[in-house]
């Protein structure tokens, strides 16, 4: 392995920490309004963007993330092993992608999830293995991406097989839906990111470390855990919902 590749780095754990608490304060709200104590339409006006941002940063991180990984595993790994990491990396999220579509099939009477980030998440770690060489070429194709899923964001179908793509089937309804049109194409530009602001795994500007900072060290704790946090958050939420009001 390289001198000077490093595990993590701070400034993307506490980015990723603030992702995370933006989308329990979305969570929240979308429960208060789920079971009618606080209704607010959360699919419009300030609350959207907000759920939008935080996919858009954990997605983008997503792409950085991978290219930090892939320097690493190419010095210790044979390329088809290094591969094969990534793919059961994907696959990892995947799965945990399909049971929480099985719990919300369960505890939903409708609006369960089909497509959601965890599942965008699983399957664009696995399609960005051919990319993750790429710089520039990451920003076009991610463009690309992003332009054609926000024209399939003005249409419907009558099918739902191609869903998981950015073909909206005609009075779809879903609580969490991340298509790979436009959603991939921001991990392409995140994968573009990291090979530039962290070739072979190295900061290229150096930033002066800043995680000791209580408020700051906070968000980057929260940043190490997301996955399990995102996983426990909203059987949280929804017990002391049930303890406070219900």
């Amino acid at each position: 392995m390289k001198s000077g590749y490093k595990e993590r780095f701070w400034e993307i754990d506490f980015i990723r920490g603030i992702a995370i608490v933006m989308v329990i304060f979305f969570h929240i709200l979308i429960d208060l309004n789920f079971f009618n104590i606080y209704k607010i339409n959360v699919f419009s006006g300030v609350t959207l963007p907000i759920a939008y941002a935080a996919a858009t940063t954990f997605l983008l991180l997503v792409g950085i993330s991978l290219t930090l990984k892939f320097s690493k595993i190419k010095y210790t790994l044979s390329k088809k092993e290094g591969q094969l990491k990534i793919i059961l990396s994907g696959l990892k999220i995947f799965g945990i992608g399909l049971l929480i579509t099985l719990g919300t099939w369960l505890y939903l009477d409708k609006g369960f999830i089909i497509f959601g980030v965890l599942h965008c998440i699983g399957i664009s770690i696995i399609l960005s293995i051919p990319f993750l060489t790429f710089r520039v070429q990451n920003l076009v194709l991610g463009s690309v991406f992003i332009f054609l899923g926000l024209i399939l964001k003005s249409f419907t179908v009558d099918f739902y097989w191609l869903a998981w793509l950015g073909f909206k089937p005609i009075a779809f309804y879903t609580v969490d839906y991340y298509p790979l049109l436009p959603w991939f194409g921001v991990v392409l530009i995140g994968i573009f990111l990291g090979n530039s602001l962290y070739p072979e795994g190295k900061r290229r500007y150096a930033v002066k470390d800043r995680s000791t900072v209580k408020i700051l060290s906070f968000s980057c704790f929260l940043g190490r855990h997301t996955l399990i946090i995102y996983l426990v958050h909203q059987p949280i939420i929804v017990g002391i919902i049930h303890i406070l009001f219900l």
